[in-house]
């Protein structure tokens, strides 16, 4: 990357700000962090649009994308595996291309734009008298502006829908009670007992779906969060990982309900029009459900599997298996540990504990967790976040200076170096707000 220098100038000096603003207690008004965030990412995207290095799948598999929408092809198949996510996102790549914007700049439009609008959502997130503060640290954020500005992923995009879905679901005012679905069932224990079971499942069923005073307001709620939670599921499908804490959010069993099935149809609605808007013929469609699921077992980019594969990348469907049971196994225990946490907590420690123990990962999943991370700080946050971007910064920026075999030999080291950031991320967990106050 030819512009490295400058690029790496501005996120040291951001990180460095942001890092003032924590020490100093800075407050600036949410005009200021957002007009610094616009101005920061606008520079990055020139330096970066301008450069002669893109990143790989920014050329070889999101241009192909919004190409074949352009052509009226399925952006899935079009793209020969390239693309594996709904075809939501290259619907908009295909516009700004029929505009005649140069795909360096129209492929980081998009991610750009989703990150500028996080960071007033990231203060909506924190909320209370800092929530401007984050708001100017998610501004500055080295990890978040390498991502969005550099390498152009989605990232930004999933998350923009997923954390604003977060903000709906909670709504104005203090969190609402997360146990109410229990406390209504032990209420009907009392007053039934347990004879005629049949008899009181449908009355303590009655009784949670019984409509009460502000419930509409509630099934509004829960509708437009999982609209956009399921926007954000076309983006990219790991903010599945989302949805507990979104559910979590809302005040009763029917805006749970609500925001579920909301969020199950908007991805189900961009599937089956695949016909009108991107010329998938219906006997296609199975196949583009094949080439979305299909996931492909490579590992040795971060944290443990580097020391098996050699730091190189390795096709180890044995690895890529252990690993995927580990993350079931460690969101399951995060769930029940922090089921009486704020759902923001909870939601937090599941995108950290799945960063410890994924068998596969690129740099640009770092960044799941940093909203969340940044509106609502760890003791251990700060650490975590200058490791991860210093990690990803030295492959974004130094490991591109290299081609062939020079960046071969530097990815082995810099994958395996990766394991050193498990344990930080590890105390980086909410781990002193498990249960509430």
């Amino acid at each position: 990357m030819e512009t490295a220098l400058p690029i790496a100038i501005i996120l040291v000096t951001g990180l460095a700000l942001a890092l003032v603003a924590q020490w100093r207690d800075w407050r600036p008004p949410l005009w200021a962090a957002l007009a610094v965030g616009v101005v920061v990412r606008v520079v990055l995207m020139f330096f970066a649009a301008g450069d002669a290095h893109q990143p790989v799948d920014f050329v070889n598999s999101f241009k192909p994308a919004g190409e074949a929408v352009l052509n009226g092809q399925d952006p899935v198949l079009a793209s020969k595996g390239g693309w594996h996510f709904l075809p939501t996102i290259p619907y908009v790549y295909g516009i700004l291309l029929w505009l005649g914007i140069p795909w360096e700049w129209s492929g980081r439009i998009v991610t750009v734009v989703a990150d500028i609008v996080l960071i007033p959502l990231v203060a909506k997130l924190a909320g209370g008298p800092k929530a401007s503060l984050r708001a100017f640290q998610y501004a500055l954020n080295p990890l978040a502006l390498m991502v969005a500005c550099l390498h152009g992923q989605v990232e930004p995009v999933a998350l923009v829908f997923g954390v604003a879905a977060f903000v709906v679901a909670r709504g104005p005012g203090a969190p609402t009670p997360r146990m109410d679905v229990i406390a209504v069932t032990r209420r009907a224990l009392a007053d039934h007992g347990w004879s005629g079971l049949p008899g009181w499942a449908l009355r303590t069923l009655g009784q949670a779906l019984r409509p009460g005073p502000g419930d509409r307001a509630g099934l509004k709620r829960g509708a437009y969060a999982g609209l956009l939670m399921g926007l954000a599921l076309c983006a990219k499908s790991w903010p599945i990982w989302l949805v507990p804490g979104m559910v979590l959010l809302l005040p009763q069993l029917r805006s749970r309900i609500v925001a579920l099935f909301c969020t199950g149809a908007v991805p189900l609605f961009f599937l089956v029009t695949l016909p009108v808007f991107a010329g998938t013929s219906i006997s296609q469609i199975p196949q583009v459900i094949d080439t979305i699921r299909a996931i492909r077992p490579i590992v040795g980019e971060w944290g443990w599997t580097p020391h098996f594969t050699g730091g190189d990348w390795a096709l180890r469907a044995d690895l890529a298996t252990f690993g995927t049971y580990l993350i079931y196994a460690c969101v399951v225990a995060a769930i029940i540990i922090w089921w009486r946490a704020d759902p923001i907590d909870m939601t937090l420690a599941i995108l950290l504990i799945f960063m410890v123990v994924t068998p596969r990962l690129g740099a640009q999943y770092l960044l799941w967790f940093m909203p969340f991370l940044v509106a609502r700080p760890t003791r251990f946050a700060w650490p975590a976040i200058i490791g991860v971007s210093l990690w990803a910064g030295y492959g974004y920026l130094y490991m591109t200076q290299y081609e062939d075999t020079a960046w071969w030999l530097l990815h082995q080291d810099w994958s395996r170096a990766s394991i050193v950031l498990l344990p930080v991320l590890l105390a980086a967990m909410p781990w002193g707000r498990r249960n509430p106050p």
